[in-house]
């Protein structure tokens, strides 16, 4: 390879690997919004008295949900938003 090509290829390199850094910056970013909503909602939550009637969304539906399933619901939200924050690193 002569010089001029070896540079044109490392700088096609760079460029690529600059556009995946910025990518997972941003998926970073929004698992960092959905962890943290996550957890103000389950906050929210547990402030609420045991026989407060709660509602999951699903898809154009609300089902009542006990207060534990939500709060179990909001705790794997956050925890699988960390694993993949953590994957992404």
């Amino acid at each position: 390879l002569s010089p001029s090509q070896a540079f044109t290829e490392l700088q096609a390199k760079v460029m690529d690997t600059q556009q995946k850094v910025k990518l997972a910056d941003l998926q970073i970013e929004q698992l960092s919004k959905t962890k943290k909503h996550a957890h103000l909602t389950d906050t929210e939550v547990m402030m609420l008295v045991d026989e407060t009637r709660m509602y999951e969304g699903v898809g154009r539906m609300f089902i009542l949900q006990p207060k534990g399933v939500i709060h179990n619901q909001l705790l794997e939200k956050q925890r699988i938003a960390e694993e993949k924050i953590k994957e992404l690193e």
